[in-house]
């Protein structure tokens, strides 16, 4: 298993647009549609060790955040030539039986993915309700060979302070994970 660790772009950078489908409920899900709420944009996909490490806690900050202001929107941007097991029909069956109560939407062109320059799977984005980037970084530091429990330390810190209107500590570290699978150049 190679890890590969996400970007680590500007702080305060500007939240890219984005409009796409969600494989749960089937609707559009564009940026537009969070205008004044803080936004977690976070690209994952089913099969990478390092996502379903943590997919019980992402279902879990879905669950304890869904009443707050924060929107959550995950994001699969893989190769579905290379990875057919992270296409449409099989997020959708990943997401019921994860319980995911945010949506998950398909990158088929991987245009959202380059926008936010994401890397990796896990990946988290985390921005104000002005839509500018407040954290980028790991979840927690636990992974699938250490013996740390995943527990969301680090991203729940920053979104109960983007909450609550502070800044989050500026001391992040990188997310790591899965290389996104990019397609071949055509």
């Amino acid at each position: 298993m190679t890890a590969l660790e996400s970007q680590m772009i500007a702080l305060d950078s500007s939240m890219p647009r984005f409009d796409l489908p969600d494989m749960l409920s089937g609707k559009m899900i564009r940026s537009d549609d969070f205008a004044n709420r803080p936004v977690l944009v976070m690209f994952i996909c089913n099969h990478c060790p390092y996502v379903v490490h943590v997919r019980g806690e992402l279902t879990k900050l879905g669950l304890d955040y869904q009443s707050s202001k924060l929107a959550i929107v995950a994001i699969s941007s893989n190769d579905t030539l290379t990875h057919p097991q992270d296409g449409p029909e099989h997020m959708k069956l990943a997401a019921i039986a994860a319980g995911y109560v945010f949506p998950y939407c398909f990158d088929e062109t991987q245009t959202v993915a380059r926008d936010f320059h994401a890397a990796c799977t896990p990946d988290f984005f985390l921005y104000n309700a002005s839509h500018t980037l407040a954290y980028r970084g790991q979840l927690d530091a636990s992974r699938p060979r250490n013996a740390l429990p995943v527990d969301g330390k680090d991203l729940r810190a920053a979104i109960d302070a983007v909450l609550s209107g502070a800044k989050p500590s500026p001391d992040q570290r990188p997310s790591i994970g899965c290389n996104i699978k990019w397609r071949a150049a055509q």
